[in-house]
């Protein structure tokens, strides 16, 4: 999506700053973060943020602030993995229910952490996301208390990434329930303000910790690394960060529009994937989906795609648009599965990004209908 103006300004107007923030982030992004989560049920101090200059050093401190051994469903975030093997911590995959991803199955959960203790591991720290990256699904609150309770049932503290949650594509119609609401004290929250705040590009990230000792260490041990990484936000992006995490209405309106927007593209894209044969679920929110090409094995073959790899290669070379493979978020190399990117079917330029954020009928805009039919093309060879 096009930078919005007003964050444009903000930026600008800050570009002259020349320190970076301290490591954890200065009072004024600690501040507009902690009123980001109070309204959103997850009250808390100013004291108990860190932000980083993105996703990924933040959740590399965070895990490297936490002993044991990481557990994350399957499928998981690319980076997840190779942030737990960097540091030479065990990581394990447990499976995700029919219903949705990015929650471990309960069961699959309870047995997993048995098993690794059997054979001499120590698994103390889960991570999972409500609202899911790569399968854009919502998991359901029942499900969320389910997996919470049997973790920390278990001894295990919870790393809740909750960088889409703001992308839900129905919010009206989709409840939509934190770890850290059903337990406080053993719940960190994370979220990647690229996700829908600001753009990728202003590398931004904040951590919220539960407010005990316990965490209180942690957050101790996560600035230390975030020091020795020199993980530090830029003074200009945390500006302009603040400033969209205190929600002014230019935000909130661009937050809704993008939303409607994916809800209809998403949903018309999910309709051509289905069409040929394969299997997706239904995407709730985000900006892709994924989809299970398995139906389609025999006709892949034909074509030399025999696995996610292969996949990944034919479909990027086909959308013109990187298709990453289920491999990449920890699914088998044998599964076909991939993930589908909607933002290349919204414009090739600003100016038809804009145009479709600003139509009622983003479908029926032509440059919107064009990247449609070729997409749908591109699944209906595989008929």
């Amino acid at each position: 999506m096009p930078v919005l103006p007003e964050l444009a300004a903000v930026l600008a107007a800050a570009s002259a700053r020349t320190r970076p923030e301290p490591p954890g982030g200065g009072p004024v992004l600690r501040e507009a973060a902690r009123g980001y989560w109070d309204r959103r049920g997850l009250h808390g101090a100013a004291g108990g943020i860190a932000a980083a200059p993105g996703a990924q050093p933040l959740l590399l401190a965070l895990i490297g602030a936490h002993g044991g051994d990481v557990l994350m469903p399957r499928p998981c975030p690319a980076a997840w993995m190779p942030q737990a093997r960097l540091l030479g911590r065990p990581a394990y995959h447990v499976p995700t229910p029919a219903e949705c991803g990015g929650i471990p199955d309960p069961y699959a959960l309870l047995e997993t952490v048995r098993r690794v203790r059997a054979e001499g591991g120590r698994p103390k720290l889960l991570l999972l996301s409500v609202v899911d990256d790569p399968t854009a699904t919502v998991a359901p609150p029942e499900l969320v208390r389910e997996a919470c309770e049997a973790a920390v049932d278990e001894g295990l503290h919870i790393i809740s990434d909750e960088t889409w949650r703001d992308t839900v594509h129905r919010p009206r119609d989709t409840v939509l329930l934190s770890p850290a609401e059903m337990c406080p004290d053993d719940v960190t929250v994370i979220a990647d303000l690229s996700g829908a705040l600001v753009p990728a590009a202003w590398p931004v990230a904040v951590a919220r910790f539960p407010e005990t000792p316990r965490a209180a260490v942690r957050h101790a041990r996560t600035l230390d690394i975030l020091t020795a990484l020199g993980a530090l936000v830029a003074g200009p992006v945390a500006h302009a960060a603040a400033h969209a995490l205190g929600e002014p209405d230019s935000v909130r309106d661009r937050i809704r529009r993008a939303a409607a927007l994916q809800t209809d593209v998403a949903a018309a894209a999910h309709r051509a994937v289905l069409g040929s044969g394969a299997l997706a679920r239904p995407p709730q929110a985000g900006r892709h989906l994924y989809a299970d090409l398995g139906p389609l094995r025999s006709r892949l073959a034909d074509l030399g795609v025999t696995d996610s790899m292969e996949l990944e290669e034919y479909l990027t070379d086909r959308l013109g648009a990187p298709a990453p493979g289920g491999h990449r978020f920890g699914d088998e190399l044998g599964a076909l599965r991939v993930r589908l990117g909607t933002g290349p079917l919204l414009g090739a330029t600003p100016q038809q990004q804009t145009e479709s954020l600003a139509a009622a009928k983003p479908l029926e805009l032509p440059h919107v209908a064009r990247a449609l039919d070729d997409f749908a093309a591109v699944f209906a060879e595989l008929r």
